[in-house]
């Protein structure tokens, strides 16, 4: 997202222009990888600078983000806080579409793909201030197979290694990066074809990635062109090579340059279809699903509003996911002192 991204608005007052009111945060517990303990009073100082009431949900099953965020619409809330991780995120945000309600997220998840790639800073008081500081933004979002996603989703190796990232006790980048590892080193490619405009490509792909935002979360851009609203979404084809060939596309999935490596195929899109040889695993925003033979995608463009940072720097690549990684370190050698 760069600095020209549109904003339809510059501030969240308590009664927006919709007649809604108040702030709600929904709080799942055991998701993320970081501890949610402090983020109640930090919205309730943002809530009461701002004269919104505030109200507190805390999820004890996976379908209770989804019901609550569909209560606020309901009650007319202006705002959903969404303190989880991605995939509570997604939850949320799937059950806030089409609605005047928006979301504001506090990163709390091993990847948080949806918030990196809205600039949402890592930093939990940071990230909250965006109610008083920042800006609301529409974002398209995709579908397949009538399923929601706002990153990416995708079949082949990267849905491979969401269903083992998702088996894990342990969560972080350490485990998804072992995860990314022993998976490489067992996968085969598989065969697909790509249906697009009434033109039919056929690809033995070692992985397709369809991309609403430019990455899958933890600065691993997957297709670091691709914007939350220009009403078309990435199709990124990576094909198998050679070790180094291999190795160096992992280089440049992090610095932000896959998209110049040979091995990588890309298009947009508003609608495509892809069939493979055989149903099964799917990831949709890094959630691991089973889904059939045919996977059919399409657009709802400007369908969420976000609280976003007034201004975002431009993407650079290499510079923007090293500023992004040094945030990360910053924010994570923060909280680790706040809990001795």
């Amino acid at each position: 997202m760069g600095s020209t991204t549109p904003l339809i608005s510059d501030s969240l007052s308590p009664d927006d222009a919709h007649g809604r009111r108040g702030i709600m945060l929904i709080i799942n517990p055991v998701s993320g990888t970081r501890n949610k303990d402090a983020i109640p009073s930090i919205i309730e100082g943002v809530a009461s600078e701002l004269g919104a009431a505030l109200e507190v949900r805390t999820t004890s099953q996976p379908s209770d983000a989804a019901a609550f965020a569909l209560e606020s619409v309901e009650r007319g809330f202006a705002t959903v806080v969404t303190a989880g991780g991605d995939g509570t995120v997604s939850d949320v945000a799937s059950a806030l579409r089409g609605s005047q309600t928006e979301l504001a997220i506090i990163p709390c998840g091993s990847g948080n793909g949806l918030a990196r790639a809205l600039g949402v800073p890592p930093d939990f008081t940071s990230a909250a201030r965006l109610l008083i500081d920042g800006a609301t933004m529409k974002v398209d979002n995709g579908l397949i197979n009538d399923r929601p996603f706002f990153c990416t989703c995708g079949v082949g190796f990267d849905a491979e290694v969401s269903r083992r990232f998702a088996a894990e006790k342990r969560r972080g980048r350490m485990t998804y990066l072992k995860n990314v590892l022993l998976d490489y080193l067992s996968y085969s490619p598989q065969s697909y074809a790509i249906s697009v405009g009434g033109r039919v490509i056929t690809e033995t792909a070692f992985l397709i990635a369809i991309c609403n935002a430019p990455q899958y979360g933890n600065n691993a851009y997957i297709a670091p062109k691709a914007s939350l609203n220009d009403g078309l979404l990435d199709v990124t084809v990576v094909h198998q090579g050679s070790l180094i060939a291999s190795a160096l596309a992992g280089v440049e999935l992090f610095t932000g340059q896959l998209d110049r490596n040979t091995l990588i195929d890309s298009f947009r899109v508003s609608a495509a279809s892809i069939s493979r040889l055989s149903a099964g695993a799917a990831h949709i925003d890094g959630e691991p699903v089973e889904l059939g033979r045919r996977l059919d995608i399409s657009l709802q463009p400007a369908n969420l509003l976000v609280r976003v940072p007034s201004s975002v720097p431009d993407f650079r690549p290499v510079i923007s996911p090293l500023r992004s990684m040094i945030a990360d370190v910053a924010s994570d050698i923060r909280y680790a002192l706040l809990r001795k």
